[in-house]
């Protein structure tokens, strides 16, 4: 009798929640579906499909949190589902609208995009638990995408058309990669709740910018992302600054107490 009850429960660990990883599947169809469309040269549907993931993205983890259904296979399976949706989909992206006029160099930094975001998953696979889970050790693997799917949409809201073969672009996508192999620390948004009570100012200040952002999607959009992007290595320039001012406060202080 307690070899069968043994066995079933052997049975029922080798079983998987159903909910979340439908959630994490949706996100790898985005990311394979762009893959597909950005060599098809539908740059603008390829990265609106990246930003659908990166939504999917989110959700599938908070509702394994929620229903209390969060597994080791879901964390992998998430992971790997984010290198094709968040590494392979935009470096395919930027090299087929961008940086294939670029030759060699082009797909070498498409395929740099790819692989920090590679190390950058390994790396926060190993450091759960380790690191402050209200940061990002890194630019997020999502927020580099985001990065490049938004600004494929703002060229050509801006009037563009076809592909956009400047050197910016190149050294944006290296930055990005640098930026998410990084230690700069990253406010991951993690400890926010938004199912507790918040002060009315807050609300009226959430209404203002989903207005704003409805208005102008695609500069607001690429706005955020982008700025986010940059608030890593403008945190720690900040708290750099801060630490050689305090130090330097410091030696005044203790050249002052020195009797001549």
């Amino acid at each position: 009798m307690k070899r069968v009850h043994s066995l079933r429960r052997d049975r029922m660990k080798k079983g998987i929640y159903v909910l979340p990883n439908l959630f994490t599947t949706a996100n790898l169809f985005c990311g394979f579906y762009a893959a597909i469309a950005s060599m098809k040269g539908m740059y603008e549907i390829a990265a609106v499909a990246i930003l659908i993931a990166a939504v999917l993205d989110g959700l599938d983890g908070r509702i394994a949190r929620i229903t209390h259904t969060t597994s080791k296979f879901g964390g992998e399976y998430d992971s790997l589902c984010d290198l094709v949706t968040f590494g392979v989909a935009p470096a395919l992206l930027v090299y087929n609208w961008s940086l294939i006029a670029y030759g060699k160099w082009g797909w070498l930094a498409a395929f740099l995009f790819c692989v920090c975001g590679a190390l950058r998953l390994a790396r926060f696979n190993v450091q759960v638990g380790v690191i402050d889970s209200r940061v990002f050790n890194g630019l997020p693997i999502p927020g580099g995408a985001a990065v490049v799917a938004t600004g494929v949409l703002l060229y050509y809201y801006m009037g563009g058309e076809g592909r956009f073969s400047e050197l910016p672009i190149m050294l944006g996508v290296v930055a990005l990669s640098l930026f998410m192999v990084s230690s700069i620390k990253y406010y991951s948004f993690k400890d926010l709740n938004f199912f507790s009570r918040k002060p009315f100012m807050s609300f009226v200040l959430i209404v203002l910018i989903l207005v704003i952002v409805v208005a102008e999607p695609e500069i607001m959009m690429f706005t955020f992302t982008f700025g986010y992007s940059l608030s890593g290595p403008v945190w720690a320039g900040c708290r750099l600054i801060r630490k050689m001012v305090k130090e330097s406060r410091e030696k005044k202080l203790q050249c002052r107490d020195q009797p001549f």
